[in-house]
């Protein structure tokens, strides 16, 4: 299985900080946004990373992070997207890279407290279709909200004025080969991108979507509430366990190569 970090877009709900600088560059709490996400990946023993990015500040990624060998990465790969043509768009970007490999793709504002190993090893043995990743929260209006049957899901609403459950979709999604034959049959939304949630719908329809729910905190970082929420829950509650789970991700990688 192969990773894929989305940290393009303007993050134009970030400014005037964006104006200066990719969203994901900004800080939380003691290291750079898109620290987060790339190790999230790592911790559940993905090797291979393509970084998506865009805009302006996208040599800056170049000069931040390198090969990835503060992630314990022998090489980390790179991409940039023209203009804002939406998630799927940038995703649709990751085809060769993904080579006819499952990817695991994370949004780079997103900052969760434990990992996702639980959900990439079911995954592995799903062999086919699609998992997403939820979280239970008290305010799903605010989200993409999936609605569940056993194991699948079988709906998935933009911001619903009545939620079918309390299970808001996070930016952690598991897709196998067929996702770039999706992107490709998508048309876009009325903001004029490609939504990812209509690649997740196409699964949806397959009925072969399956979900996994999140353990400890979640949060995305892509408005000042959320930034500001983030950098408190690293400081309070994260950063000394994602500092430990890093070394050992790390070090798990370093003895693979060996």
């Amino acid at each position: 299985m192969k990773g894929v970090v989305l940290a393009g877009g303007t993050g134009s709900r970030l400014n005037p900080l964006t104006k200066v600088t990719n969203k994901h560059l900004l800080p939380v709490y003691d290291k750079p946004m898109v620290y987060y996400p790339i190790q999230t990946l790592v911790n559940a023993g993905i090797q291979e990373i393509l970084l998506v990015t865009g805009g302006k500040n996208a040599g800056d990624f170049l000069r931040l992070l390198g090969n990835g060998r503060d992630f314990g990465l022998k090489h980390l790969n790179y991409t940039y997207q023209e203009g804002e043509g939406g998630i799927a768009e940038a995703l649709g970007l990751a085809e060769d890279f993904a080579d006819g490999n499952p990817v695991c793709v994370v949004l780079g504002d997103n900052i969760i407290e434990m990992n996702i190993c639980r959900a990439v090893d079911a995954f592995r043995q799903q062999r086919r279709g699609a998992k997403i990743l939820l979280k239970e929260v008290a305010d799903a209006e605010r989200f993409g909200v999936a609605e569940i049957r056993g194991d699948y899901v079988v709906g998935i609403e933009e911001k619903p004025r009545t939620p079918k459950s309390n299970f808001a979709v996070i930016g952690v999604y598991l897709y196998d080969t067929t996702v770039f034959e999706k992107i490709h049959r998508l048309k876009p939304s009325g903001r004029g991108e490609l939504e990812i949630t209509d690649v997740n719908n196409f699964y949806v329809q397959e009925g072969t979507l399956t979900y996994e729910t999140l353990d400890g905190w979640w949060t995305d970082a892509g408005t000042f509430e959320s930034l500001l929420r983030a950098n408190h829950l690293v400081a309070k509650t994260g950063a000394n366990k994602i500092s430990e789970e890093a070394d050992a991700a790390a070090a798990a990688v370093r003895k693979a190569g060996q």
